[in-house]
């Protein structure tokens, strides 16, 4: 201070000292600041604006809930002799802090509209969402929590949508959860835009997820972070479990960056606590959640892995079940009862009390949902349709595509995805920087942006594997349709997602173009000859490769129609002969049964030739030169065909005429064979030049064919 002697005395330097000690220990206490924000906001400054904020006042219920779950963890995984303790145990407090405090949510309404969502992204760790769950008052009981990872148990070894009350996505594979809560956040901030006004606010909750060292390790979450920092998602709160250690070493051996300096380049507030202060993080959580400069927060909590087992906290074998044969020690030590899978009558009372309060505030939300009913009867009906997942007869609206004209399926696409659009307000689309080459940009419906969350084109940048976790977020929020876009030979980056999407039963649709060799030009780098094959290959997705515009806005069709898994548009590039050897009609309901007879046989039949996607037009070439005894066979979607009854399979295919079938696709032959003793096909990679020229090039043509289908 200017008033500072120059010469200060023993005495005065020891009462400053004091004083700069008491106001250190103070600061210290907090741990609740960002070592480093973008914003400049040093930690002095933020720890000074979180202590004005009430006192926050910690349950000891609370500590007791914490060490109880940790209890949990440890009886659970012992007695299965699998799992993995290291989170459960590592973030017992943060769990705490959210279920029993901080979370917005009603464990009787698992599908309210404006719960907070909560991913746990590091899925291995789903023992610390399991014991929350279940002392929160879901609708899992102890006897589940006691068969853990256990055959049709509610509590599988990773957290599974739609299985257990109260998980919002199935995570496992590492930094999916990541991409998941962006999509859920973006979801959040599309149906905050269209659906609240002036008078009412229905949507204002926040989506919280929590991760390791291993998500934040995988590409798939630095992308989807990107993608969040740049569209400002700031009902965004990433809670990272920043304990130092990931399966075969300690973190430091694999990684070296400053994961906040990461963030903070990337547009998030960045704040650091003590993961094991709940004081600490109750204060970040607050700041978090009020925190109104425009940024998604992540919370850095440094914690323990395997807090209460002694002998492997800290340490890699904390990852796994390694603690297994320490039980009975941790349980001693956690002031735990010898009686297994033990919690206190305490803690239930503490639970179902926080359960009133939240039940009170959700009972006034419905109360000010029923005004907002009432003055927006319009919205109101949108919304039930989009909770119930109601959809209109999207083919009914659909353009007719004229014979004799020649369309790449593209371009259909683009056509006919326009009356989804207009038809369906929480249909959302969106490109890996490629809508023009997509061509499923939705017209007057704007873009989804910072500027514009009301907008429904979503422009992911060049992130596949995001794009497909964030579809899967939009998926698992429950109120949206949404559909990507990519090459289709791009399709590899984010088949992570797309799996997950499939095991979720999740209703998304992936277009995927420039199908085949006849992308040309571009070369092998750019022609899927394998990846069809390899999508066909995985259950629960229906992969429709239309011949035609008529079959593409079929395949559109049953993609909006669909809502037990995703589906797979695969389109053209190049231009496709509109087929004219059936009505367009019987080719719209002949798509939808996965195939169909798309040229019938005059007299007996003599051979059947199954065509598919590009190439059903080269079938119908080949088998006007054959004979009038050929059928073509158009199977766009071999999975909707074996779906159908078996007499309506032998009706176009007869087993008796397997050995006089031959199939044909610009694509590796392999599968084929299941149903054609013969296969035209493409078995090895592409080149570069013209597509009718690589055509030619790998024998793909009518005529060898037909040599094909003659020879004995």
């Amino acid at each position: 201070p200017p008033s500072l002697p120059l010469s200060p005395s023993s005495r005065e330097i020891m009462i400053y000292t004091s004083v700069f000690l008491g106001l250190l220990a103070a600061s210290d206490a907090l741990n609740v600041a960002a070592l480093r924000t973008p914003s400049g906001l040093s930690r002095a400054k933020l720890s000074m604006q979180v202590a004005a904020e009430a006192e926050v006042a910690q349950p000891v219920a609370l500590a007791k809930a914490a060490d109880e779950a940790r209890g949990l963890a440890i009886d659970a995984i012992s007695k299965a002799h699998s799992g993995h303790m290291g989170l459960p145990l590592g973030c017992a407090e943060i769990g705490a802090v959210l279920f029993g405090q901080e979370l917005s949510y009603n464990p009787d309404d698992t599908a309210w509209i404006n719960r907070d969502r909560f991913v746990l992204s590091a899925g291995h760790g789903s023992m610390f969402l399991y014991s929350w769950l279940h002392m929160a008052g879901y609708d899992l009981p102890k006897e589940e929590v006691m068969n853990f990872r256990a055959k049709d148990s509610k509590t599988p070894g990773h957290p599974e949508f739609g299985w257990t009350p109260g998980v919002e996505s199935t995570t496992g594979p590492l930094g999916q959860g990541i991409g998941n809560g962006v999509g859920m956040a973006a979801a959040a901030k599309h149906a905050a835009a269209t659906l609240n006004t002036a008078d009412h606010t229905i949507i204002d909750h926040h989506v919280v997820v929590l991760c390791g060292d291993g998500c934040l390790q995988e590409g798939v979450a630095n992308e989807a972070i990107a993608f969040a920092g740049h569209e400002k998602l700031d009902n965004l709160i990433l809670m990272y479990d920043s304990n130092g250690v990931t399966l075969d070493k300690m973190a430091d051996h694999t990684q070296s960056e400053d994961v906040n300096m990461r963030f903070e380049a990337q547009g998030w507030e960045v704040l650091e606590v003590d993961g094991h202060d709940m004081d600490a993080v109750t204060k970040a959580y607050r700041y978090a959640k009020e925190s109104d400069n425009g940024k998604p927060t992540l919370i850095v909590c440094k914690t323990i892995i395997g807090k209460g087992i002694d002998e492997i906290a800290g340490t890699c074998a904390a990852h796994g079940e390694a603690g297994v044969k320490y039980q009975d020690s941790a349980r001693e030590s956690l002031g735990l009862p010898e009686e297994k899978f033990y919690v206190s009558p305490e803690t239930y009372d503490f639970f179902a009390e926080h359960k009133k309060e939240l039940v009170s505030k959700y009972d006034e939300w419905q109360k000010t949902f029923g005004e907002w009913k009432a003055a927006n009867p319009e919205k109101a009906k949108q919304l039930e349709d989009a909770v119930s997942g109601n959809t209109p007869d999207v083919m009914s609206m659909m353009p007719e595509f004229a014979a004799g004209k020649a369309v790449a399926t593209r371009n259909a696409g683009a056509e006919v995805i326009q009356p989804i659009a207009q038809s369906m307000p929480f249909y959302l689309s969106g490109s890996a920087d490629l809508h023009g080459s997509n061509k499923n940009y939705l017209k007057g419906v704007g873009d989804f942006s910072k500027n514009n969350y009301a907008g429904r084109n979503f422009y992911y940048g060049i992130r596949e594997h995001a794009m497909g976790a964030i579809l899967n977020g939009i998926g698992f929020y429950g109120l949206h349709r949404a559909s990507g876009s990519t090459f289709l030979v791009f399709s590899g980056y984010m088949m992570g997602a797309v799996r997950v999407a499939a095991l979720s039963h999740l209703p998304i649709s992936y277009i995927w173009t420039h199908d085949s060799i006849g992308v040309g030009e571009d070369g092998p780098t750019h022609q899927p000859v394998e990846v069809v094959a390899g999508l066909r290959a995985m259950p629960n997705l229906d992969v429709m490769r239309p011949g035609d515009a008529e079959e593409t806005a079929a395949a559109y069709a049953h993609s909006i129609a669909r809502k037990t898994g995703p589906t797979a548009l695969i389109l053209s590039r190049q231009d496709l002969p509109i087929i004219d050897t059936c009505s367009a009609a019987d080719k719209r309901a002949g798509t939808l049964k996965g195939a169909y007879v798309a040229k019938k046989e005059e007299g007996d039949l003599e051979g059947i030739i199954i065509g598919v996607g590009s190439e059903l037009s080269m079938g119908v070439e080949a088998a006007a030169e054959l004979g009038k005894g050929w059928r073509v066979v158009s199977m766009p979607c071999v999975e909707l065909f074996e779906a159908q009854p078996a007499d309506y399979q032998e009706s176009v295919l007869p087993k008796a005429m397997k050995a006089k079938t031959v199939a044909v696709e610009a694509g590796v032959t392999a599968a084929w064979y299941k149903y054609a003793d013969k296969v035209l096909g493409v078995d090895s990679f592409g080149l570069s030049a013209p597509g009718n020229q690589v055509y030619e090039a790998k024998g793909m043509t009518a005529a060898n064919l037909v040599k094909l289908a003659k020879a004995q």
